[in-house]
């Protein structure tokens, strides 16, 4: 049977293809600059240039940490979707990936009021239709 995802679905090109299909496993995967190391926010991929080198070899795809720390966040109160209503106020966090590059979220298991910047945070999946597994952040134990 399958699922149906009720929210906006993430654009998965055949460029990051290969992140989604990594989250489906439960593997956070960064592209990384076979050049000079680079890491690069996957979900922001659409040339094949290194932004650190300029090098346009293509990247290789690697595995993770999955932690960070806050930049930045943001709480919502009033939503531009009906389908987010039910999770009001939510989260809306950049993470700083400790292997340097960043990365827009949603945040789990967190109030407004428990937020803090460099707060350290983990990936969690939430597989959300057959198709598609979204990593989100967490505060880290």
């Amino acid at each position: 049977m399958t699922t149906q995802f009720k929210k906006p679905s993430p654009g998965i090109t055949p460029e990051t293809k290969p992140f989604w299909d990594a989250a489906k496993r439960n593997e956070f995967m960064l592209v990384k600059c076979v050049g000079c190391g680079f890491y690069r926010n996957p979900v922001s991929i659409t040339a094949n240039i290194c932004p650190e080198c300029g090098s346009r070899k293509p990247g290789e795809w690697v595995k993770a940490s999955g932690k960070g720390r806050v930049h930045t966040y943001t709480a919502v109160h009033r939503t531009f979707d009906p389908s987010f209503e039910k999770e009001l106020p939510y989260i809306i966090v950049i993470v700083e990936l400790e292997e340097g590059p960043r990365f827009l979220s949603n945040m789990r298991d967190a109030k407004p009021e428990d937020m803090k910047l460099d707060m350290p945070l983990e990936v969690v999946f939430e597989k959300v239709s057959d198709e598609v597994t979204v990593p989100y952040f967490k505060p880290a134990k």
